[in-house]
């Protein structure tokens, strides 16, 4: 039998300690038996999701940059242009950026994520 409350939940949480019915039920299981992990993960979840629209405006301003320079838009006027690897070069930094802003959730202030 479902817990009703933990079935109609928007997010469920359990504690390791919990029932199996619970841990079954819900979304997510704090492995330690401390109810202050909730407040951790709601901290977490809202850092994650900053880091997720960070990635996503600065990824969006760069490509929307480089990529029509990376295609010649502004050679004809501007005379500015990118050669083939410079372009690749370009995208793989990109890349690179993103990932290492996302690394820095590993340095919230509450503990390793």
């Amino acid at each position: 039998m479902t817990p009703p409350a933990l079935a109609k939940a928007d997010v469920g949480i359990a504690l390791h300690s919990g029932s199996d019915v619970a841990q079954e039920t819900a979304e997510k299981i704090l492995m330690r038996n401390c109810l202050w992990d909730v407040v951790e993960a709601i901290r977490l979840g809202r850092a994650t999701y900053s880091k997720i629209r960070q990635n996503l405006f600065w990824a969006l301003a760069y490509n929307s940059l480089g990529i029509p320079v990376a295609a010649g838009l502004l050679l004809p006027g501007l005379g500015i242009g990118l050669m083939q690897a410079a372009a690749g070069a370009m995208m793989a930094f990109s890349s690179v950026s993103v990932v290492t802003n996302s690394l820095l959730l590993r340095r919230c202030p509450w503990g390793s994520a």
